[in-house]
């Protein structure tokens, strides 16, 4: 009713707030589908091209080092070019992601590494080598944040860590795919052959990216009355009635945030936001430095062939896609931290011993290569998810994508130690004796982040995470 002041005028009532739908609850709540499934299938096979462009070239470096007139050492400006333009790309393509959209930063990160990989094939100088990997790494370092926070939102709670543990699966299978080509077909494709590869596959998989549509929880962040959520809404559940004027809202989650992605150093978030970003620096180091190096090491150490060495990590990937389910299916069931935790305490001793194990010991080398690749990967797969389900929709993919952005920090600093190592000769076994104790700091400052969020994912911030 309208109310009348003395001189008669009208005195507007409050309006009155509309119905209002939780979508998270209805994406949580549907059985899983064809579409969810295929989701998975199509962020599965950006990660698996993405794992291919990202580890391809520590496996071939000395062939390319060779082929270029030069040597191993000689390569190092091109891993660490390509690590600080990871670093970049890290920290600006995410926060995209959460401003225009999950779907077109995929499609233009496909676009550029894949473009940028293939002019590589022609390098002829490490100088033009160096800036091209410098610049794919821009594009090729957002797709593992911007695809898991796409996946993430496309999927129900309850499977939600399970499907993220089979793209990352996929992701290391990229590893996997260039260790089988190098151990196959490195003499017949040459090193340039690598770059094609990695160049043509990813722009023919932008046409994958039509087929799903984009995220709606990011729908729901960009605007709540958004009239296309009722129509998705709708089109997955026909019997789904939504009175007129229905404004959309995601679980608990309170608004979004007038600072958007850097309400993560906010008092709510500021102490798990450091400590992620602190065990990203010292995984993703650690990573970059045994992916760029490792292959390398043995060749100029034991003598070991580049075809052997990538035959054997053919083999370890057996260890990695295990570490990586079994860390999948084990984090919705038992704390998550004391988990991630132990992987890495078995990530460090298996490193230690690749760097005592005779090569010519080859069961006993073999193992250790499975095992360390099941922690290390698994570690990072819990890693992950712990930096994805931690933050809310309107900072998700830059949550993931800043930590990431700390770990490629630690992605320049470990290569230029291990380029170090390289060029001063010390022994295999320092080497890796040293390379192992990071993962020991990882272990502490996971168990750390697990006390102060009381072993829940996100803790008191990760209630408001849908």
């Amino acid at each position: 009713m309208v109310k009348l002041s003395a001189k008669g005028e009208d005195m507007a009532t409050q309006p009155v707030e509309g119905p209002r739908f939780d979508v998270a609850q209805f994406i949580d709540d549907q059985p899983i589908r064809p579409r969810h499934i295929a989701t998975l299938v199509i962020v599965s096979v950006v990660l698996f091209l993405d794992g291919f462009d990202m580890y391809f070239l520590g496996k071939i470096l000395p062939a390319i080092a060779e082929g270029l007139g030069g040597t191993s050492v000689d390569m190092n400006p091109v891993v660490k070019y390509q690590q600080i333009g990871m670093f970049a790309g890290a920290l600006v393509m995410p926060p995209l992601a959460d401003k225009i959209g999950r779907k077109p930063v995929l499609a233009l990160c496909l676009l550029g590494f894949g473009s940028l990989s293939l002019w590589a094939a022609w390098s002829t100088s490490f100088e033009m080598l160096t800036w091209l990997r410098g610049i794919s790494g821009i594009f090729f370092s957002a797709m593992l944040p911007v695809g898991l926070a796409f996946l993430s939102e496309a999927t129900p709670k309850r499977k939600r860590a399970l499907f993220m543990a089979i793209a990352l699966v996929c992701f290391s299978g990229g590893n996997l795919g260039s260790g089988v080509m190098v151990s196959w077909f490195l003499d017949d494709l040459g090193w340039e052959g690598f770059f094609i590869v990695g160049g043509v596959v990813p722009l023919a998989a932008m046409l994958l990216l039509l087929l799903v549509p984009e995220s709606l929880s990011f729908r729901v962040n960009r605007n709540p009355n958004d009239p296309t959520v009722a129509q998705t809404l709708q089109q997955r559940d026909p019997n789904l009635q939504l009175a007129p004027g229905t404004s959309f809202y995601l679980g608990d989650q309170e608004e979004v945030s007038k600072f958007g992605p850097l309400a993560m150093f906010g008092p709510r978030y500021r102490m798990q936001t450091i400590l992620l970003f602190s065990l990203c620096f010292f995984s993703l180091g650690n990573i970059a430095v045994l992916a760029n190096y490792m292959a390398t090491y043995m060749y100029e150490f034991t003598g070991m062939p580049l075809e052997t060495f990538a035959f054997y990590m053919v083999i370890g990937y057996i260890g990695g896609a295990s570490g990586t389910l079994v860390m999948g299916w084990l984090m919705d069931r038992m704390n998550p931290y004391w988990l991630i935790a132990s992987y890495f305490i078995i990530d460090a001793i298996a490193i230690f011993s690749l760097g005592h194990i005779p090569p010519e010991v080859a069961i006993a080398f073999v193992t250790a290569i499975v095992v360390w690749n099941f922690a290390q990967v698994g570690g990072q797969t819990g890693i992950n998810n712990l930096a994805t389900l931690s933050y809310p929709p309107e900072m998700r993919s830059s949550g993931i994508g800043w930590a990431g952005a700390t770990g490629r920090l630690g992605g320049i600093v470990f290569p230029i130690l291990g380029g170090i190592a390289l060029e001063e000769r010390l022994s295999l076994d320092v080497i890796l004796g040293l390379t192992a104790i990071p993962a020991l700091i990882i272990a502490a400052l996971v168990f750390t982040l697990g006390v102060v969020n009381g072993g829940v994912i996100g803790g008191r911030a990760g209630k408001r995470a849908s």
